[in-house]
């Protein structure tokens, strides 16, 4: 197989363990790649010569200089690129560096509501970078800076979509700006907004007994945190940031009647979300109509019958004596009341006469 290749103008900055490596691939060969010429024109140029140095022991490796080489393998080499902290990349920043003089590195874990956010924007070779900008879709989230680094404290589901960042290299080339390829970030939902919820009815009658439950549920993911729950009535608060879900009234009332609703956050509150209002009517008891209950006449002493009149009296008897008797006793009864209305007489005039300053002469 007879190889070529044209040393370009960059050739000086390829990384020499790189170029070592190469050469112990070429040297594995049944060629040798031979240079010729300065390495700095374009007239430089590479051309094979046969190996007579190498031999192969099986189908799967061979000896050549002395070296015994495995199975040969594939190696893609761009830009040259040398890691300080090979730890801190992964295969996908590797093949986006084969391309891209930028990359944006995110988190590589889930993210959620209120979680912080890093994002870095890193050079090939961490070479040095300005006027760094970081975008979120189009927008520009800060102004042109030497600061290579952008966070978010606190998350939100708003925060999601495609992130890069653009700078521009500081000693490399005319200082044209490079752009790094755009990375996807989504902010997952740490708990949906909360439900509250009156059992058994939030109609209940009056003395009843109610439950009012705060509904929400943690993501599987972030089950090992905790909510706090808080309940409101009217404007007001009933309970604060306990971790009971549930609010308890033993005996409503007509006074219990109102809009409530519920709110969830985190112990840190970084996440909070309310629930919509939940209207109770406390029904009052029905009392019987008077169609229902007959009144019932409260006791007391009855009336005195009504004295008999003489025409009465003798027309329920024909007995001679007896009406003699009758009349006897009608006529003794208006004795009585005259002597009754000269009592009264005398008693107004001894009133008057008690009276101080009044002098009164009694006639002979």
């Amino acid at each position: 197989m007879k190889l070529s290749c044209v040393l370009m103008a960059w050739a000086p900055y390829v990384c020499p363990a790189v170029l070592l490596a190469a050469q112990m691939l070429l040297a594995a060969s049944s060629e040798t790649l031979k240079c010729e010429g300065p390495v700095s024109t374009e007239q430089s140029s590479c051309h094979a010569e046969e190996e007579e140095d190498v031999t192969y022991s099986s189908d799967e490796d061979f000896q050549a200089k002395g070296y015994k080489f495995s199975k040969p393998f594939h190696l893609i080499i761009s830009y040259g690129i040398t890691w300080d902290h090979p730890r801190e990349v992964n295969d996908t920043q590797l093949l986006l560096w084969a391309t891209d003089w930028l990359i944006l590195q995110g988190p590589d874990t889930s993210i959620f509501e209120g979680d912080p956010l890093v994002l870095q924007c890193r050079a090939w070779q961490d070479w040095p970078l300005t006027q760094v900008i970081f975008y979120q879709e189009d927008s520009a989230l800060a102004p042109p800076g030497p600061k290579r680094e952008f966070s978010i404290d606190v998350v939100q589901k708003s925060d999601s979509g495609n992130y890069h960042c653009s700078g521009v290299f500081r000693s490399l080339g005319p200082g044209s700006r490079e752009t790094a390829s755009p990375v996807a970030i989504t902010v997952h939902e740490l708990f949906p907004a909360p439900i509250l919820k009156a059992f058994p009815s939030s109609e209940p009658q009056e003395g009843d007994s109610v439950t009012l439950n705060c509904q929400t549920k943690l993501s599987p993911q972030r089950s090992a945190s905790r909510l706090l729950f808080s309940f409101y009535k009217d404007g007001r608060s009933l309970s604060i940031r306990s971790v009971s879900a549930e609010l308890q009234i033993p005996k409503a009332s007509e006074e219990h009647s109102g809009s409530y609703w519920c709110e969830a956050a985190t112990e840190d509150r970084h996440v909070w979300k309310q629930s919509p209002q939940l209207e109770i009517q406390v029904q009052a008891l029905q009392k019987p109509t008077a169609s229902e209950t007959p009144p019932v006449e409260p006791p007391g002493t009855l009336p005195p019958p009504p004295a008999p009149s003489a025409e009465h009296l003798g027309a329920s008897s024909s007995d001679p004596h007896l009406h003699h008797q009758i009349r006897l006793l009608l006529k003794q009864m208006q004795d009585v009341k005259v002597l009754l209305g000269h009592l009264v007489v005398e008693l107004r005039d001894l009133t008057v006469y008690l009276k101080p300053g009044v002098t009164k002469v009694a006639d002979k």
